[in-house]
């Protein structure tokens, strides 16, 4: 398995405001964890900390595209996901 090095939002400005600003496109299920995390950030969003700015860019994109403004509801973009991840062979 491959290793990424991340870095801790405490302390570093640019990442915890980079992180601030893409949760607010999220919908607001989303405000909560699902479950407990080990270390803080979860894996796919803590590779992305060394490059704050990408993150940002990242996560905010895959926010907008959850909005419930759009003409899909909630259930139909976790399905889409869920079946992108299959296809892909993701494991999370």
């Amino acid at each position: 398995m491959a290793w990424i090095k991340t870095v801790s939002p405490e302390g570093n400005e640019k990442l915890a405001k980079a992180l601030a600003d893409q949760r607010s496109y999220y919908p607001k299920e989303y405000a909560a964890p699902v479950q407990a995390l080990d270390e803080g950030l979860p894996g796919i969003v803590a590779s992305h900390s060394l490059l704050p700015q990408t993150l940002y860019h990242a996560f905010s994109t895959f926010g907008t595209l959850m909005s419930p403004d759009l003409p899909l509801d909630r259930r139909q973009h976790e399905m889409i996901a869920t079946m992108v991840s299959v296809t892909n062979r993701c494991k999370y």
